[in-house]
């Protein structure tokens, strides 16, 4: 391999847009924790090391599912099964970015920030990793991580966990279940070959999975007032979380009729819009 496949190779690991969204969710808490008056420097430093905490999650992820990955036809071209990295010049990849992460981190924000980000590390990484071949339990300990980022934004803003922080912690932790679910419905197949089990009740693609994939997106509704309601932000960004929340339910309402893969894919593709939507309109929308 040449130098530029090796380091493709390297960046393939960290999952750009994952990592990517979660460096916005981090900056996007931080935003809205100091009203719109950033300190630039310290907003960069906290989305590159955002990114690269997360890079090395998933790249930890990789390598733990290595096997797995092999047997599955959306990870079989991913760098390890193809074997154009090892896994020991993977894990010292994955070192070498959460220390740079973590001590960017370290250097800008402060101590609880620093915490929360290494917490989310090994949660993501040590123990819903291999949860995924237990039980849907996997989603819910998921979730947790996946819902850190904004709680991280506004820690390193703020140095303190208010109740703000915990909403904009709780919107985003509510749409892990009807963003995971709808991934792992469209992919059951492919799941199910490496034992992978995420879909809640019995695993089934049936209309009690539907149904709590529905309910868990029903919450979302009221979820996205709260910033109003608690005055981070104006009537405007309400309208639109509102607006938005309701058609992410009439997919799941479409899924509950028909139990389709298109359906779910309709609910997975909306899920991905849902959250940048939303946060873009609080920040946009926020009390200054």
């Amino acid at each position: 391999m040449s130098v530029s496949q090796k380091i493709r190779s390297f960046v393939e690991l960290m999952k750009m847009r994952l990592s990517l969204l979660v460096a916005f969710s981090s900056a996007f808490g931080y935003t809205l924790a100091m009203g719109g008056r950033v300190d630039w420097l310290q907003l960069a430093a906290l989305f590159v090391g955002g990114w690269l905490i997360s890079g090395a999650s998933c790249t930890v992820n990789q390598v733990l599912e290595k096997d797995y990955d092999k047997l599955m036809k959306r990870t079989q071209t991913r760098p390890l099964p193809t074997e154009r990295l090892n896994n020991s010049e993977s894990l010292w990849f994955a070192l070498f970015t959460a220390i740079a992460g973590i001590s960017l981190l370290w250097a800008s924000t402060n101590l609880l920030t620093v915490g929360l980000s290494v917490l989310s590390m090994i949660l993501y990484s040590f123990v819903y990793t291999p949860l995924k071949r237990v039980g849907p339990i996997a989603v819910f300990v998921g979730a947790f991580p996946g819902a850190l980022p904004p709680l991280l934004g506004w820690t390193a803003a703020t140095g303190t966990i208010s109740h703000e922080a915990l909403i904009i912690f709780g919107i985003q932790f509510v749409w892990q279940f009807p963003h995971f679910w709808a991934i792992a419905w469209v992919a059951d197949e492919d799941y199910k070959k490496a034992g992978f089990k995420l879909l809640p009740v019995k695993g089934e693609k049936d209309m009690k999975t539907a149904f709590q994939i529905m309910t868990y997106t029903l919450f979302l509704i009221p979820l996205g007032l709260l910033p109003t309601y608690f005055g981070l932000t104006g009537i405007n960004s309400a309208v639109i979380a509102t607006v938005c929340g309701v058609l992410f339910l009439a997919s799941t309402i479409k899924l509950m009729k028909d139990q389709s893969r298109k359906s779910a894919l309709r609910i997975m593709f909306g899920s991905f819009l849902y959250l940048p939507i939303v946060q873009i309109a609080y920040l946009l929308d926020m009390v200054k």
